[in-house]
């Protein structure tokens, strides 16, 4: 019998995954103007997925749909970004601190633990983009722990912001050792069920991260990326 987790995606589904590749990889540029047709095109598809599609990308900040003009991919400034953190901080540190107070077992945890050590050994690779991946289950994770399904919601959304800007600045920062660091001690304060301590160092997080990507855009006048 076919598992119906492993059923195949559908139109829309691969139009979704291949539009949000061409817009973090920059392909499609911020800013950039694209007929339904003109993506249609170049996705092999017809135009009622990739509509459909842009429908979702539009609902999550990527790009806006125009009667008769097509689509236009979104920029992120500076400013957006400063407020698109200010959102994650709010209800990251939140759901930290939710984690912390349901009294997790150490299997419960362990998409957690094995995101930080895969983020660990990425760093000591030196391979950036796998330590990008493992970052973004992390959060997916530490979010889902909180139990709190709007939360998770708008926190996708804002997330596929933040990962834009981080794709642009990802080789341009350090090497991220001190992320690494604060991941495992919110970790552990969750795992000890110290809800205010998860909660601060998850801000606090928050906060340094926000920091170091808003000083590399102004620094390389990466307005609108």
């Amino acid at each position: 019998m076919t598992d119906p987790a492993e059923k195949p995606q559908s139109n829309t589904q691969r139009a979704i995954q291949a539009m949000r590749h061409m817009i973090f990889s920059g392909e499609l540029t911020a800013g950039s103007d694209h007929l339904e047709s003109e993506l249609a095109d170049r996705l092999n598809m017809s135009r009622t997925p990739v509509r459909e599609a842009a429908l979702t990308l539009e609902s999550q900040g990527l790009l806006e749909m125009r009667p008769r003009k097509g689509v236009r991919i979104l920029s992120v400034s500076p400013d957006d970004m400063r407020d698109i953190y200010d959102v994650l901080t709010e209800l990251e540190g939140l759901s930290a601190r939710r984690a912390a107070s349901f009294d997790y077992s150490n299997k419960e945890l362990e998409k957690l633990a094995t995101a930080i050590s895969e983020m660990e050994a990425a760093i000591a690779q030196e391979d950036r983009e796998i330590w990008a991946e493992a970052d973004d289950r992390f959060h997916a994770e530490l979010v889902h722990l909180g139990k709190n399904s709007r939360i998770e919601m708008i926190v996708a959304m804002m997330s596929d912001q933040v990962r834009r800007a981080r794709s642009i600045t990802l080789f341009m920062r350090p090497l991220p050792t001190q992320s690494n660091e604060d991941h495992r001690n919110v970790f552990e304060a969750i795992r000890s069920g110290n809800a205010d301590l998860a909660d601060r160092l998850h801000r606090a997080h928050r906060e340094r991260a926000r920091d170091v990507i808003l000083s590399l855009l102004e620094r390389h006048r990466l307005n609108h990326i």
